[in-house]
């Protein structure tokens, strides 16, 4: 019987590696975020008593890594739009950002630790564009949108059982532990990745184009697709608004819960936070994937921003462990549909350019910018008001990114049918 993706490309002699792309999104999704908040736990609770970390320093860091991180977007999708072999790219930025992760136990000081995690954020904006470029590449526009749901879902599941490992050994080894997890799925994801076949992947399909512009496929210039193109524009200004949200609360808790509870706590219960909203980001992402030419995309994304602002107000009513964990699973159904549709609106929205990964480093440069200050901002609120009126402020902004994707942006299923 013929795969799904065999009928989608019938020139194709071999089935494009559908069960290596749901390994790779496992293994990677603890890799491609480097130490995430897990940093801030271990900067607190094992550097902070004897090297004067604090909650505004650790948003310092944060901060300046993910402006790194966001220059690079741009030109991160400039090159895999120009590269003709994908999987060696995903191999290199794995490598760089792992090693400049698991320096960090060995790396002493401001600088030296804001440097390791700037390398790390600037090779982890290779992942985002790499991967969709690579599913494009290999199923097509018409498959695509269920193809990202299925590699959110394993991204999610892999985030899940990575915290729920972590969690689990951080009880007996403390936080160190999760460099030595980091390292071993970085070597399953690098042996993964060698498992595609750089010959499946269509490098025109996976711009965006019809064609190889060699072949006489018109290209408009990278900043003319950016600046004409408004409902793209009005998605980056949306996708910061979410990310200045979001970014910054699985972060506060873990702080918050640093102080209250002890590091070794702290971390474990953290990576309950992670797999609490993992495992529900999962079965989202699946539904969305399957659902999103029927239902559109532009009343899941409001859903999305409804349940950001509830989770930002709900963090406040308790400080309890137990309650936090609870309350970070609604992160599943913001995030989830925020992750599963990102490339999907992005590659309604530059469908024919051939411009559609450097649209997504451009688009990820204004939702890494969101939530590099998130960090900051919400770090800033915490030291000068508290925990409680930090969320607030997050769920506000959650509340205005509902109002302007419901009064402005447009229905991309529309636009692309």
């Amino acid at each position: 019987m013929a795969t799904m993706a065999e009928t989608l490309v019938p020139e194709r002699k071999e089935k494009p590696p559908a069960r290596t792309l749901d390994a790779l999104n496992f293994f990677l999704a603890d890799v491609r975020d480097g130490l995430g908040p897990y940093l801030a736990i271990y900067l607190i609770a094992v550097r902070g008593p004897t090297h004067g970390w604090n909650e505004a320093t650790v948003g310092l860091v944060l901060t300046i890594a993910g402006i790194v991180g966001l220059i690079s977007q741009t030109p991160a999708g400039i090159l895999i739009d120009r590269s003709r072999n994908k999987p060696r790219i995903v191999m290199a930025a794995a490598l760089l950002v792992t090693l400049s992760s698991i320096s960090l136990p060995v790396v002493t000081g401001f600088t030296m630790v804001t440097i390791t995690q700037s390398i790390a954020a600037a090779a982890g904006a290779i992942f985002a564009p790499a991967i969709s470029a690579i599913t494009l590449g290999l199923v097509g526009p018409k498959m695509f949108a269920q193809r990202v749901g299925r590699n959110e879902a394993f991204n999610h599941a892999g985030n899940a059982v990575s915290a729920a490992a972590a969690g689990l050994l951080a009880w007996k080894f403390g936080p160190v532990v999760v460099f030595w997890l980091m390292g071993g799925l970085t070597v399953a994801s690098i042996v993964t990745t060698t498992w595609i076949d750089n010959n499946d992947i269509d490098n025109a399909v996976a711009r965006g184009l019809d064609c190889e512009p060699d072949e006489g496929c018109e290209q408009p210039s990278a900043w003319r697709c950016l600046a004409e193109n408004r409902p793209l524009l009005l998605f980056a200004a949306i996708a910061f608004t979410f990310h200045l949200a979001n970014a910054a609360m699985l972060t506060s808790v873990g702080q918050l819960l640093a102080k209250t509870v002890g590091k070794d706590q702290a971390t474990s219960l953290t990576a309950a936070c992670i797999v609490a909203a993992q495992l529900v980001m999962v079965p989202v992402a699946m539904i969305v994937g399957r659902y999103t030419e029927q239902w559109g995309t532009k009343p899941l994304f409001l859903v999305a921003f409804g349940f950001l602002a509830v989770r930002g107000a709900l963090y406040t009513l308790s400080n309890d462990p137990y309650w936090l964990v609870g309350v970070q699973a609604l992160d599943g159904v913001g995030a989830g549909i925020f992750g599963a549709l990102f490339p999907v609106v992005i590659a309604d929205l530059t469908n024919g350019s051939g411009r559609f990964n450097v649209s997504q480093g451009a688009v990820a440069t204004a939702q890494g910018l969101g939530a590099s200050l998130s960090a900051t901002l919400a770090g800033a609120i915490i030291v000068w008001a508290g925990y409680s009126t930090s969320f607030l402020t997050l769920a506000a902004i959650a509340a205005v990114g509902f109002v302007l994707y419901l009064l402005f942006m447009p229905e991309t299923k529309t636009q692309s049918s």
